[in-house]
């Protein structure tokens, strides 16, 4: 006696057997509607979000892995501030990619145009980098720069600094504003669900 294939559909912990090739159309139109649809824009979306996810922990592993939890907000905030600022790219890999692509150690954030590989190699700095971006780009941590578009370590001192308005020193890192105004005040500071992405 021949046996017909078994498609097995898993849905919470129940089974459900169905036999033969009208059963396994069955059974994958019911996974369809079982998992629900998801529009092409909403897939998309979780592609995008994921993508900027990855550069905005690249960001803050390469550029505040020594820093205090802290610092490594106050680093992934100001790759947000650029997002809606004009003057950088609306997105977070464009804005941490930004330059280096002619010419090494021509780039907006030193770890993505040094030549060297970005790939994290410690598992727990990364983790913690994972997470923290993860917060900040969701919009559930405070800006603790009051919406500074750059900042560099205390123990160098370059050109730009001198236009732009100091702002805080978290950690190692000094926070520069923008010299024209456009800094935003302590009570302007929204924290709002979903990701903090350019509204331009």
């Amino acid at each position: 006696m021949t046996r017909k294939p078994t498609v097995v559909l898993r849905r919470a912990s129940e089974r459900l057997p169905i036999a033969g090739l009208s059963g396994l159309l069955l059974a994958l139109l019911a996974a369809f509607v079982i998992a629900g649809t998801q529009p092409a824009k909403a897939t998309t979306d979780k592609i995008v979000a994921t993508e900027e996810l990855e550069c905005l922990s690249l960001a803050l592993y390469h550029e505040a892995r020594g820093e205090p939890d802290l610092g490594k907000i106050a680093v992934g905030h100001v790759v947000m501030n650029r997002v809606v600022d004009e003057r950088f790219p609306d997105s977070v890999c464009g804005v941490v990619k930004q330059g280096g692509h002619a010419e090494l150690h021509r780039c907006q954030f030193s770890f993505w145009c040094d030549g060297a590989s970005d790939t994290p190699n410690e598992a727990q700095a990364w983790e913690r980098a994972e997470a923290i971006a993860r917060a900040i780009y969701w919009g559930y941590s405070q800006d603790p720069t009051e919406g500074a578009i750059n900042y560099h370590a205390d123990y160098v001192n370059p050109n730009w600094g001198k236009s732009l308005v100091r702002g805080p020193k978290i950690g190692r890192h000094i926070f520069y504003h923008p010299a024209d105004g456009l800094r935003r005040a302590e009570n302007e500071i929204t924290v709002r669900p979903g990701p903090q992405t350019a509204t331009r």
